[in-house]
């Protein structure tokens, strides 16, 4: 098992910055893969959510849907951050955390933290 616990989100102007954590803990040394996916308001189910940004833990080699957002990783800490920026009433959203592990059932999830932008 890995328990993934988000950090707090918060609400913010359009234009504002705002940096969201993910501690990991259990068998993290399975997890090879992690990533932030965000799910907009009014939607239900792991379906629904998109991703926004991911790493492998490996290769170190980040990806983000636009450079806006950046996303890193501390092995050391077991902890995921995604720094955000010039962030928009469209970024409003659940972010969840995602780790993906080497074994059954392969990936875990986060229990969610709200993000907010007021324009």
């Amino acid at each position: 098992q890995v328990h993934l616990i988000e950090s707090v989100g918060g609400s913010v102007q359009a234009g504002g910055s705002l940096r969201l954590s993910c501690v990991a803990s259990g068998r993290t040394s399975t997890i090879f893969n992690m990533a932030w996916y965000r799910q907009a308001p009014g939607t239900e189910g792991e379906t629904e959510r998109d991703i926004v940004a991911e790493i492998n833990l490996g290769s170190c080699s980040p990806y983000s849907i636009e450079g806006r957002f950046t996303i890193s990783a501390d092995v050391a800490k077991n902890t995921l951050y995604l720094e955000m920026s010039a962030l928009k009433p469209e970024d409003t959203a659940t972010y969840y955390c995602n780790a993906g592990v080497t074994e059954f059932p392969y990936a875990f999830w986060g229990q969610g933290t709200q993000v907010t932008v007021s324009s």
